[in-house]
């Protein structure tokens, strides 16, 4: 039976907590608001003795990306941190990490991106890493970035998966407000997350090996890519296998989406992240109104888990997807594209209508999700139109 210590925590305390169990043997580290207490926590953990992990200090995120990629290739565990500039900085090094296949674990504190320069949260920095490869988790809450961060060891390193992982919570939001959180035990955590066992490591006398080559034509390179798109999208049932066994440990449920009141609903919301406290609250009062309303979180946003969302919603009337990010120049913000995409196959179609909200953090008022509702049984009713709308500014 684990031992459970309850704790008021901040999701960054919660997040260096779950490193700290798993032992990486290599953290490479670059502060960045609002992530930097995760590696400011955790470089005390090595000063104190608590971990046998070699810290190290890089001078940028690039560097940062890089000796993980180092460490990762030779064999070690390795886990580090960013956020906003710091996760663009990374860019070339996100699809090197996914292209070589290797188990990286990233916390990123999600951050809107210059300009103008803000250090406060939305989804711009992440969904700018959707496609790199990696599988990512978006959290709601500061027990779900530790719970998110445990998992995604065993699932990186998973002989048939092999890929890295990023770890998301909002920035601030999640990052840096205190939460009731329960704590497992080390030994419970450790015994669960248990020993890397790398495949084809970069340090092996006995079985030498190429890391990273040069694919030139002839079609070397499309065939990696092929591979790489096959294990993303392979790697849904190991998710769903070790966060179950996870959610035995902890008593906590997993899945990869959460359906609250979606099964009879006329008027779903899709959102992701700390968000939807809010929006499940004008739920509850809208239910209480005896008006069937639902909220569909996505937990685990790459892969995509098209058929579960398809599933949830299939029976609504309206949907509202909610993007704390845009994507400039095409009709739909991110998380909109990919739920119209789930809905494609329908019988039946679904009217929708997204929503660009909290950019930069800017508050999400219940007022604003109560508009949200609202419009959707005008949309249901044919008295409104579909496509994007920004939500709380002209």
């Amino acid at each position: 039976m684990a031992k459970i210590t309850v704790l008021a925590a901040t999701g960054n305390l919660m997040v260096a907590e779950a490193l700290r169990q798993a032992e990486p043997d290599v953290v490479s580290a670059y502060p960045i608001t609002p992530q930097t207490t995760i590696v400011e926590a955790y470089s005390k953990y090595v000063a104190d003795g608590r971990v046998h992990t070699e810290y190290i200090n890089v001078e940028s995120e690039h560097s940062s990306m890089s000796a993980a990629i180092g460490a990762s290739a030779a064999g070690a565990r390795v886990a580090t941190a960013t956020s906003s500039q710091g996760l663009a900085l990374m860019w070339e090094e996100l699809h090197i990490a996914a292209g070589m296949r290797l188990p990286i674990v990233m916390a990123n504190a999600n951050r809107a991106l210059s300009a103008p320069i803000n250090i406060h949260g939305d989804h711009s920095d992440v969904m700018g890493a959707r496609d790199t490869g990696w599988i990512i988790f978006i959290a709601e809450t500061a027990q779900e970035a530790y719970d998110n961060t445990i998992i995604s060891f065993r699932i990186a390193e998973h002989a048939d998966v092999q890929l890295p992982v990023m770890t998301t919570l909002d920035g601030f939001i999640t990052t840096h407000a205190m939460e009731r959180c329960e704590l497992l035990d080390d030994a419970t955590v450790k015994a669960f997350v248990g020993q890397r066992t790398p495949i084809n490591p970069l340090i092996n006398g006995d079985k030498p090996v190429n890391h990273g080559m040069f694919a030139s034509l002839g079609g070397a390179y499309f065939k990696v890519k092929h591979a790489e798109r096959d294990a993303n999208d392979a790697s849904l049932p190991y998710i769903k296998e070790i966060g179950d066994e996870w959610a035995a440990v902890c008593e906590r449920p997993f899945d990869f989406i959460d359906a609250y009141e979606c099964e009879d609903a006329d008027f779903i919301v899709v959102v992701l992240g700390s968000a939807t406290g809010n929006v499940r609250t004008v739920a509850r009062e809208l239910r209480a109104a005896g008006i069937k309303v639902g909220v569909l979180r996505i937990r685990l946003y790459r892969p995509f888990p098209y058929a579960q969302v398809r599933e949830a919603l299939k029976n609504a009337k309206a949907i509202a997807i909610m993007d704390r990010a845009d994507s400039f120049g095409s009709q739909y913000g991110p998380l909109g594209l990919d739920v119209r995409t789930a809905l494609y196959d329908l019988p039946a179609r679904i009217p929708t209508r997204n929503y660009i909200y909290g950019l930069g953090g800017a508050d999400v008022k219940l007022a604003a999700i109560r508009q949200v509702f609202d419009e959707l049984q005008e949309l249901a009713a044919g008295s409104l139109d579909e496509g994007l709308n920004y939500l709380g500014t002209r």
